[in-house]
């Protein structure tokens, strides 16, 4: 159960005891100083030792009525700069964006002060969730959007006890704080496989010479066509899509690249399967061309016997039902991304996701005209650089906790613990980049190695599996190697603890030269590894620093400046 905290200028208690239901709550003494609270190293707040901290700010209070923007501002950059000054880099910040509301914006002849004085607040807190990425943006000013202000709010109960919000108002926020929980705390899924007739346009492609398909800026297409907006969109923060559909490819992907209402393009899915072949044996086969396992995936058919086909067949692959009517269609599909997809945050490398599958493509055709696996490597142009793990806790944590197949330990961080490791001197955290001559694959590799005395003990080394087999790992390893025989390091352990997934990496450390070896007692006590050899089928391996061997990969290195 996660520890949070609930912090705000008005009377939040109500909510609290909602959220006590689900979470281990901190109760605060009153409310109106949640910035000494947070500055207080005494505060009884500090040592609860909250995971997650919520900030629900009302605007006008934190105003105090004063809608001059001349004062607003600089009172609005006072509060951030104190909040700041508070945070601790191992625990994650909610802040409320910014909904000003009271009666007498009703008399304001400029109606535009409103949205400025929102504005000047969301300018401020986007700023802040970009130099830190352990803080962000609690989406209240939606929902009040959404109840609407006269009954989001609620006079009687602001006069009784600066309680601001609705009875109603107060279950939504505690619900949209423990969804807010449940995303960080969940591993997403990773691919959006979709249907094509009656499901990303109505009507029939083969048909529409005859009958048009529905895909249009009015009536029922508009519906399909907004369904299409969503997804989209979803594409743009990471999630991959596929096309797995029953018809003849030629009539489908006229459909695709010709018709004026597409929103979705060829470009934007990560793989296609437009033939007559079983569904399920379909995306077993885009399983594998994207090297990802079907439990990361969500099937979306209007056809009831073709989702039940999925169920039966591939039941670790998430079936959502269909809608009955097309202006469903988008609600339909933002609640599946809400269910299925939403990640806390959203990286770099997750935006760019489309692209770095189409980049493998390329790769993969590359390699079969190529003379020798040792030619293809060196037409690739390699580059690893090594990148501060610093500036990249979202990545790192991301990384250490989805990679499964390159992944020695299998070890799992919260955000929190991962920024708290990268503080801790004895520990040594290594995050790589590679790029090629077809693009970023962005960062795709993490180690975290224990220095103790002379030795060292690589306790994590993960990797993406969309860089396996180029001999990555052999140059990674090196450039972690060098780095720890300049700091003094003469022998190094590593550990591999076998799972169901990860096996591609049981032969890893005997392939760079490492050897079994079996520990004393005292020397597992020495390097803390104990408890991580007490895993069914822990092997530990060794090697000395001093005879490290060459090892061949067709990489350079680099190292951020």
């Amino acid at each position: 159960m996660p520890k949070i905290a609930l912090l705000s200028n008005v009377n939040m208690n109500m909510v609290i005891r909602m959220l006590q239901k689900s979470a281990e709550v901190w109760q605060p003494e009153g409310y109106g100083n949640e910035l000494g609270i947070l500055m207080n190293p005494q505060s009884s707040y500090q040592s609860f030792g909250a995971e997650y901290t919520f900030l629900v700010l009302d605007l006008m209070e934190l105003l105090e009525h004063d809608l001059d923007e001349k004062a607003a501002e600089p009172r609005m950059g006072a509060w951030f700069a104190d909040l700041e000054s508070a945070l601790k880099p191992e625990r994650m910040y909610y802040i409320s964006d910014a909904c000003l509301w009271g009666f007498e914006l009703a008399v304001l002849v400029d109606q535009g002060k409103k949205a400025l004085l929102e504005g000047l607040w969301q300018k401020q807190l986007e700023a802040l969730c970009k130099d830190h990425g352990n803080v962000r943006i609690l989406p209240y000013r939606g929902l009040i959007g959404t109840l609407g202000e006269e009954n989001a709010f609620s006079l009687k109960m602001w006069y009784m006890g600066k309680v601001l919000l609705s009875n109603e108002a107060q279950r939504r926020l505690g619900s949209l704080i423990l969804d807010r929980l449940r995303i960080e705390m969940r591993t997403p899924k990773k691919v959006l496989v979709l249907d094509l007739d009656n499901t990303l346009w109505g009507g029939l492609a083969g048909e529409h010479d005859i009958t048009p398909i529905k895909l249009s800026e009015d009536h029922g297409g508009l519906a399909y066509k907004n369904l299409q907006r969503v997804i989209l969109q979803m594409q743009r923060q990471g999630v991959l899509l596929a096309i797995v559909s029953k018809n003849n490819e030629q009539d489908a992907m006229e459909i695709l690249e010709e018709h004026p209402h597409m929103v979705l393009k060829p470009g934007d899915f990560a793989a296609k399967r437009i033939n007559w072949k079983p569904k399920h044996e379909n995306i077993r086969e885009i399983a594998e061309e994207l090297n990802l396992g079907t439990d990361s995936f969500v099937f979306w058919d209007d056809n009831p016997s073709e989702r039940q086909l999925i169920r039966d067949m591939l039941p670790e692959v998430s079936v959502p039902e269909f809608p009955e009517k097309p202006e469903e269609l988008a609600p339909a599909m933002t609640e599946i991304y809400r269910q299925f997809f939403a990640a806390a945050a959203v990286t770099e490398e997750d935006a760019g996701k489309t692209a770095q599958y189409a980049a493998n493509a390329a790769r993969r055709e590359l390699e079969q005209i190529s003379g020798s696996f040792t030619e293809y490597l060196k037409s690739l142009e390699i580059t690893i650089t090594r990148v501060r793990p610093e500036k990249q806790v979202e990545r790192l944590t991301q990384l250490a906790n989805k990679t499964n197949q390159f992944n020695l330990t299998t070890k799992r961080y919260t955000r929190g613990e991962m920024a708290l490791l990268l503080k801790e001197p004895e520990k040594r955290v290594y995050l790589y980049q590679v790029t090629d001559r077809f693009g970023d694959s962005g960062i795709v590799a993490a180690a975290v190695v224990d220095l103790i005395g002379s030795g060292a003990v690589i306790e994590e080394f993960v990797m993406s599996c969309r860089v396996m087999g180029k001999n990555v790992e052999y140059g990674i390893m090196d450039d972690i190697e060098e780095d720890l025989y300049h700091a003094g390091c003469d022998r190094v352990i590593g550990i591999y603890i076998p799972t169901a997934k990860n096996r591609p990496v049981e032969q890893l450390y005997g392939q760079l030269g490492y050897h079994p070896v079996e520990l004393s007692e005292e020397e597992k006590m020495a390097f803390n590894i104990g408890g991580q050899l007490k895993e069914e089928g822990a092997v530990c391996y060794g090697l000395s620093l001093a005879e490290r061997p060459g090892r061949i990969y067709e990489a350079r290195m680099e190292r951020e400046v």
